[in-house]
């Protein structure tokens, strides 16, 4: 499997803006900047993305891996939390954190506390981010 996501950028850092499109379409010239990155404005950032897609990518990794064990999901509702920091040579991210609240009928919390162990080691990006990566999960009954 192979797809993109594109950019453009107009400006300087501070007063440029910028676009965001995915291949798909899901996002089309979906605008972005300094102030929607660092100061709350509207618009998105890439860790706001880097976000999404490593919940999105957890989540289902877990779901096939939940598969294997011969369980199914009723709900699972992922957050990732990406931290930006500065670093010595300029920002980094640094941490993402993951929350999962799933109901997963006949799992038991040490299952489902090794499932959920092997999906955030094993998708594909977590294996892509250096950062330190971790995960509160909760299993509802």
């Amino acid at each position: 499997m192979k797809t993109n996501g594109s950019a453009v950028w107009q400006g300087g850092l501070k007063d440029g803006k910028g676009a965001i499109t995915t291949h798909s379409g899901a996002l089309k010239e979906y605008p972005y900047g300094f102030a929607a990155r660092f100061e709350g404005k509207p618009g998105t950032n890439p860790e706001e993305l880097i976000g999404a897609a490593h919940a999105g990518c957890f989540t289902m990794a877990l779901s096939m891996i939940l598969g294997g064990a011969g369980l199914t999901a009723e709900h699972m509702q992922t957050t990732a939390d990406v931290t930006l920091d500065q670093v010595p040579d300029g920002f980094s991210i640094t941490k993402v954190h993951l929350t999962l609240k799933a109901k997963v009928p006949g799992a038991t919390q040490e299952k489902f506390a090794e499932l959920t162990a092997m999906a955030k080691a094993g998708c594909p990006v977590s294996k892509l981010l250096k950062a330190e990566i971790t995960l509160d999960a909760s299993l509802e009954s």
